[in-house]
């Protein structure tokens, strides 16, 4: 697998695709990119390079944690750098929940680079705004206060880290749990402060203001409810929306996984948006 040093920090990333314009797609959660990586390939078929990565602090990517700014801000920079040294930008910029939150935040942070957002799943609403602080930080911020650094090593979403990349339990287990702990405290105070917006992390005055041609693709369950993605339709200037042929589903979260019977609806929508997008320019 390959790695590009962005900022500091060892990423790991991989292209699908040979020619045509850049894309970026990028994926919920805390995710690796194989998360999106089929879809990307769909994708890519339609003649465009895809650009994947696991953001950092997830998958193989280095750990490197800091609380000055959300998570999402750090990865929308990261990303900027890594297409910079592939020559990829402007690039089209998309993903699915907090990937979708990167991306806005992206278009936000670099107009100039951003040729087009594609936005799955948009999160906001009461329940995500409750569920999400405890699945992001706090089950592991009560972990290192029981265990300390081994026992957030136990932790699913850490284990699987470490399962990709075995170094990152050295990593983890180095770190003062105090400092972890106060790290992922500050990270989850940025995070709630923007949690019960119109949409999850983007204030309305902050989507008005972006600039790049989005279209936006409704989730179906209650963390990625359709009235969020409606939101940021509504408040994105001459942004579309496509919804897919789903029915709302009353539970948490609907896995990624179960929309690849749609994958190749997606990627002739997000083909038909970048064509029209870049015969328009």
């Amino acid at each position: 697998m390959p790695y590009a040093t962005v900022r500091g920090i060892q990423i790991n990333y991989k292209v699908v695709g040979d020619s045509g314009p850049w894309v970026a797609l990028n994926p919920g959660g805390r995710r690796e990119y194989k998360e999106v990586e089929d879809l990307a390939g769909r994708v890519a078929a339609k003649g465009y390079r895809v650009m994947l990565h696991d953001r950092r602090n997830v998958g193989a990517s280095d750990i490197s944690m800091s609380g000055e700014e959300t998570e999402e801000a750090v990865w929308a920079d990261d990303l900027h750098d890594l297409l910079a040294q592939h020559d990829a930008l402007p690039a089209f910029v998309g993903g699915s929940s907090s990937g979708a939150r990167m991306s806005m935040l992206f278009g936000l942070r670099h107009p100039e680079s951003t040729r087009g957002l594609l936005l799955m799943r948009v999160t906001g609403g009461a329940f995500a705004a409750g569920r999400l602080p405890e699945n992001y930080y706090d089950q592991f911020i009560r972990a290192a206060k029981a265990g300390g650094m081994a026992a957030v090593c136990e932790m699913e979403a850490y284990s699987d880290r470490i399962a990709a990349k075995p170094e990152h339990r050295d990593t983890l287990i180095a770190m003062d749990p105090a400092e972890f702990i106060e790290t992922l405290g500050k990270l989850r105070e940025l995070f709630v402060a923007g949690a019960n917006l119109n949409v999850m992390g983007m204030t309305d005055e902050e989507l008005d203001s972006l600039t790049a041609p989005t279209i936006v693709i409704p989730g179906n369950d209650n963390t990625h409810a359709s009235e969020s993605a409606g939101n940021a339709h509504q408040l994105i200037p001459g942004s579309e929306l496509h919804n897919l042929p789903l029915e709302f589903q009353d539970v948490d979260v609907v896995g990624f996984d179960e929309w690849e019977p749609y994958y190749d609806e997606i990627a002739e929508t997000f083909d038909g948006f970048i064509q029209k997008t870049v015969s328009a320019e």
